[in-house]
């Protein structure tokens, strides 16, 4: 069995480096860099190019919205599909208007990854002040680099759904109840629009579920995927 990983914004594979363990216990793990695309669509385009002939596919945030467009693409090879602390929501107003400000903003030469408020507003409230994490999380962004955050910041997020009904693999939605970059609600939509899909939320996380909870996080994608590759003729 293959599983494949897509990472969120401004973050790499080191957003998965908790997690790794328990999913290699059970199948051969790829994390694709989604970075060195611009589009969604793109993106798609690259998971589909350099992923294996059928794989599980796991999605974090900006990652969920490329895994949908991969799974319309994909012509059946992607056998289950994971959301994490994402959603099928477009860019508002506000949320438009503030990645062109963080764009114009930017100062290349003195880029240092986000800000530290961006990154401790992806944390649940009570590691806001986790020096440790916080500093892990803006050194991933930083790695991620300053060309990355303009292209992805100034491309438009369109919303999909309406195109949720065509996806009809076996889905799972994992939220968090401390995320206050995605809510319940949102992940309530995605539930709503993938017939047959479930949802776990995960306790004491924020946003960042794969680095504040990665133990809760591997159990449930574990114990889903085996019974899921159980089921499946």
């Amino acid at each position: 069995m293959n599983i494949v990983l897509l990472n969120g914004f401004m973050t790499d594979a080191t957003l998965w480096d908790d997690v790794l363990p328990a999913l290699q216990a059970i199948a051969s793990v790829t994390a694709i860099d989604l970075n060195a695309a611009t589009s969604i669509a793109e993106m798609a385009d690259l998971v589909l190019a350099e992923g294996p002939s059928s794989f599980v596919l796991i999605g974090f945030s900006m990652g969920g919205y490329v895994a949908r467009e991969v799974v319309r693409k994909s012509r059946g090879r992607v056998t289950a599909l994971i959301l994490i602390a994402t959603s099928a929501r477009g860019d508002t107003q506000e949320q438009a208007k503030g990645k062109k400000l963080a764009v114009k903003l930017v100062d290349p030469e003195r880029f240092h990854g986000l800000s530290r408020g961006a990154v401790q507003s992806s944390l649940h409230e009570s590691r806001s002040t986790d020096e440790s994490m916080v500093q892990r999380v803006r050194a991933m962004s930083e790695r991620v680099g300053v060309d990355v955050f303009i292209r992805h910041a100034s491309e438009p997020r369109g919303g999909d759904l309406d195109r949720l009904h065509a996806i009809t693999c076996p889905t799972l939605v994992i939220a968090a109840d401390g995320d206050r970059l995605r809510s319940i609600d949102e992940a309530d939509e995605l539930v709503h629009g993938i017939a047959g899909s479930g949802l776990i939320v995960i306790d004491g996380s924020g946003h960042m579920i794969p680095i504040e909870q990665p133990e809760a996080l591997a159990a449930v994608m574990v114990a889903w995927i085996e019974t899921i590759m159980h089921d499946t003729p």
